[in-house]
């Protein structure tokens, strides 16, 4: 399992249990091997997989770092989503990388 994808469920389980700096951490770390692996990708097809799987991971960790971080503005920009939408939209692209790595 990608460790980026573990830290978001983890944040999902329990959202005090990630501090806002791992959070950070695990967003940039996650956007690096984005890029990594699209650029793999760009040199053969046959890793298009891993780079949909990092780019979900990507995109879970980068939202839940902004949730946590979010300041009184972007609080009240986020303010519509209910707890359960924000974390369902964080599970919906942990459920996407499980899927796209099922059987690895």
């Amino acid at each position: 399992m990608d460790k980026h994808i573990e830290l978001v469920k983890k944040w999902l389980d329990d959202k005090d249990s990630v501090t806002v700096n791992e959070l950070r951490e695990n967003a940039v770390d996650a956007n690096a091997a984005y890029h990594a692996a699209a650029e793999a990708f760009d040199y053969h097809a046959a890793y298009y997989v891993a780079s949909e799987a990092a780019d979900a991971a990507y995109v879970a960790s980068a939202y839940v770092y902004d949730v946590a971080t979010a300041d009184d503005a972007a609080a009240e920009a986020y303010a519509y989503h209910a707890a359960e939408a924000e974390a369902g939209f964080a599970a919906y692209w942990v459920e996407k990388y499980e899927k796209l790595t099922e059987g690895e």
